[in-house]
């Protein structure tokens, strides 16, 4: 949109809003930001009162009053974003207030002087104003003046206004003018009678004008519609919505009017309910000081609005907030109003504090086997998570047919079910491993929503069928038939046993007779599987070697030979199906390596997985050749997090999450998650809360902003010219006045000393050197605390573009203005041509 520089002196801010009105409804702009700044040099100043200038006698604004004899001029900045209702709605912002109209003119030739008011023009704007808004003027019970507490200007302006109201009703009207509070701000002062006004709209409540005893004898109130307001009091209204009407006019005789109304109740009272009972606040700084601060900020104003709702909040530091390295998360419901605010300080402060990562992590998904089912795992999210529980109703209502039962009873049964019983049927092969397949799919499902996508994935033993599903392999409902049938096969077989044993590979495979298959390699551990009474067998003969074994809760011996007599009727099952090239690429338990198309699509792969032995802790090897990877846990176990854990590959910053609470633990399920969420955002991964919130309508709130740190960069006042009051040499002072560390270990700067890790990194970083005069450049740094501007960027594009031979969009690299993310840009650009 168009940037213009409005100056018509002290009607300038508010001749700012009535333009950016303008470009809003032309089409010229989707957002605005209007208004003015006055700041007055040097700082320190002061006036001698002359009779008839427009300086006040006494230091004080006494706009109408019979003492009005003039102004006290003051510094400030106001400003306001602007947006059409409609967009402002839908994109739930919060809405403060609603211009209904805006007016502005020029007294023209009708003025006695270049800086006289005249009545016919100001009468006219406020008139314009109205008839734009298409509103009556009794409607308009505030009106914000102008009120420079002139001699003249007061009288004019109130003879201005009963001319444009034109009305018999009397007194109707408050009066009030923001300048009685803080003085005349010159070229911000329409724009802080406008703020005045729409938080007064918000609290439905008219401030007092100041320093107002006796009323101008000039100036007949008693027959007007207008009054003084000297008291605050509420704001009632009189069958219309509250509305008010802002003047500014400026010397030169530019004036401007607005009319301004409460929103709509519809758009108040129009925030969804939610399901989810605790809330994910996320709070991030530059710097650990500021974010502690920035944290005992958000809790006393929760404090201190307790009626405020927590999930708004929570969208607003979300969605509503720019998000930086220093990063803590909290998981709450409510505040308690009465508890001590200390203490919520400091148990919001204990949240740990982490530094995200400058780069995208990759993400992997890692799925589970059966055998860690338990009865009403995920219950929680089925309540509260419309995609997880609209994904396990698809898998649920599509195996009834196949399974001849509803499998939602069996893993969320009734309460009066019998606990044995219960037990029994969730861990029948038949119904355990659509049931795990069901929950693995859903889950990752409702995380991918989330924003939360795999780079890359892996499955322990049945898991894979969840990978391959995930990646297009099969669809969801080929790979549920698929399973089905897997399971009454595994069924057919003679019962069988899988136990544990603390041996690694090369020193099991010795002890192992024809009958005992080693089903799964974990790295230190082994898993062996066989029929009943031959594992049996082996275990006794390694309990007499004093080798511990630990047998799982498995019926069936898969992944050994005894699964060989079904291989052949499985794979013409497999047949049938459909099976395509994966989309995402997973690890192959069968050879440990990527999983290859000319593999994956033949049913001949899918029976040598069930008969042959897994080989999950080698795949994990290659997927931990990833240095910053943080590995997602899907599925009710913990083993294969732990497994990373204590992979002799495994990396320091590389990270391990399981998503679904143990059943002996006291949390929900979905607050579980929660939690997990907000550590992924910890750690640099962009979490999509559109779809987070899905259907769910929140709005923003007006949270507390950023806290700044407070440095001083004033002009040091000595040795001034006596004439001009210019400094004929000036230092600029500087002193921060907080902790430039914060929190001990943290420092206040991004990691200045990476160095290149690639010759099109350090190209890149020659070249900022040489274009901004640096002596070194870190591949983190960001171009603009270096002080570098857009006029170098686009230069530097230029160049980059030219050499590389790719077109860079500029937008792409002020998104994360880097080093390492540009040389990232050019190298996707450079594969993808």
């Amino acid at each position: 949109g168009p940037g213009v520089s409005v100056q018509t002196a002290c009607s300038t801010s508010l001749v700012a809003i009535h333009y950016a009105v303008q470009g809003l409804l032309h089409g010229e702009c989707e957002i605005a930001l209007a208004g003015g700044v006055s700041i007055t040099y040097p700082y320190k100043r002061g006036y001698i009162y002359q009779e008839g200038m427009i300086f006040s006698p006494d230091g004080h604004n006494r706009s109408f009053d019979a003492e009005a004899k003039g102004s006290v001029f003051g510094d400030g900045v106001g400003v306001v974003v602007l947006k059409p209702l409609e967009e402002a709605f839908a994109d739930r912002d919060y809405i403060y207030a609603v211009i209904k109209g805006t007016a502005i003119n020029n007294d023209g030739y009708r003025k006695i002087g270049y800086t006289a008011p005249s009545v016919d023009g100001q009468a006219e704007v406020i008139r314009g104003a109205q008839l734009m808004a298409e509103v009556e003027p009794g409607s308009i019970t505030y009106l914000e003046a102008h009120g420079t507490a002139t001699p003249l200007g007061d009288i004019v302006e109130i003879e201005a206004l009963k001319q444009a109201f034109n009305t018999n009703k009397k007194k109707y009207c408050a009066l009030g003018t923001v300048k009685s509070n803080m003085g005349h701000l010159y070229s911000a002062a329409g724009a802080a009678g406008f703020i005045k006004t729409v938080l007064a709209l918000k609290h439905r409540l008219i401030p007092p004008s100041l320093h107002f005893n006796t009323p101008n004898p000039q100036i007949d109130f008693e027959n007007s519609p207008f009054y003084v307001n000297t008291t605050l009091k509420p704001w009632e209204t009189n069958g219309y919505p509250l509305r008010a009407g802002v003047s500014s006019f400026g010397i030169g005789g530019t004036n401007a009017h607005v009319i301004l109304e409460e929103p709509p109740a519809s758009i108040k009272e129009s925030a969804s309910e939610t399901s989810r009972k605790m809330k994910l606040l996320v709070l991030s700084a530059k710097t650990g000081y500021a974010l502690n601060k920035q944290t005992e900020r958000l809790v006393q104003y929760l404090q201190e609005h307790p009626g405020i709702d927590i999930a708004d909040a929570a969208y607003t530091l979300q969605v509503g907030r720019k998000h930086f390295p220093y990063r803590r998360m909290m998981v709450i419901s409510t505040l308690d109003p009465g508890e001590d605010t200390d203490k919520l300080i400091q148990s919001a402060q204990a949240a740990p504090i982490v530094q995200a990562a400058p780069e995208k992590r990759p993400v992997f998904f890692m799925f589970c086997g059966q055998g860690s089912q338990y009865v009403n795992m995920g219950i929680d999210l089925y309540r509260t998570e419309p995609v997880f529980r609209e994904e396990m109703d698809r898998c649920f209502n599509h195996l009834k047919s196949s399974l001849g039962c509803d499998l939602k009873r069996i893993l969320y049964p009734d309460e009066d079910d019998k606990e044995a019983q219960r037990w029994e049927r969730i861990h029948q092969p038949e119904f355990t491993l659509p049931v795990v397949f069901s929950f693995e799919y859903a889950l990752a499902k409702l995380l991918m929503t989330w924003g939360i996508r795999p780079t890359a994935m892996i499955g322990y033993s049945f898991g894979e069928y969840a990978a391959a599903c995930l990646s297009g392999v099969f669809c969801l409902e080929d790979a549920l038939d698929m399973i089905v049938s897997r399971g009454q096969l595994i069924q057919q077989t003679p019962t069988g046993k899988m136990t544990s044993v603390t041996l690694p590979e090369h020193e099991l495979k010795p002890l192992l007779n024809d009958n005992i298959s080693i089903a799964i390699v974990n790295g230190p551990t082994c898993i062996v599987s066989g029929k009943k009474e031959d594992v049996e067998a082996f275990e006794k003969a390694m309990k007499q070697k004093r080798i511990i074994c630990v047998p799982l809760n498995m019926s069936h011996a898969v992944h050994s030979q005894v699964m060989n007599p079904i291989r052949e009727r499985f794979q013409q099952k497999i047949s049938q199906f459909r099976l395509n090239t994966p989309q995402i690429p997973f690890i192959s338990n069968v050879t440990a390596r990527w999983i290859t198309s000319e593999k994956v699509t033949t049913p001949g792969y899918w029976g040598t997985h069930l008969c042959s032995t897994v080989r999950f802790s080698d795949g994990l090897k290659e997927l931990l050749k990833e240095e910053n990877a943080i590995f997602i846990e899907i599925g009710p176990g913990r083993i294969l997090g732990m497994m990373v854990r204590v992979h002799p590959d495994k990396k320091a910053h590389q990270m391990v999450l399981n998503t679904v609470k143990h059943p002996q633990e006291r949390v929900s399920d979905d607050d579980f998650l929660l939690d997990k969420l907000g550590q992924l955002w910890q750690h640099g991964q962009s979490i999509d809360w559109t779809g987070f919130y899905g259907n769910e309508k929140r709005f923003r709130l007006p949270l507390p902003g950023y806290p700044f740190e407070g440095k001083w960069f004033w002009i040091e006042m000595k040795n001034l010219n006596p004439v001009d009051g210019i400094p004929l040499f000036s230092q600029a002072a500087g002193g921060a006045q907080g902790s430039e560390t914060g929190i001990e270990g943290l420092p206040a700067e991004g990691d200045s000393d990476a160095v290149p890790r690639n010759e099109l990194e350090a190209r890149i970083a020659r070249m900022w050197t040489e274009m901004m005069g640096l002596d070194s450049v870190g591949i983190h740094d960001d171009f603009f605390n270096l002080n570098g501007s857009s006029l170098v960027a686009t230069q530097m594009m230029a160049r980059l573009m030219q050499e590389y031979q790719v077109e860079i969009p500029i937008t792409r690299f002020y998104e994360q203005p880097t080093v390492a993310h540009l040389g990232e840009i050019i190298k996707e650009l450079k594969e993808q041509s």
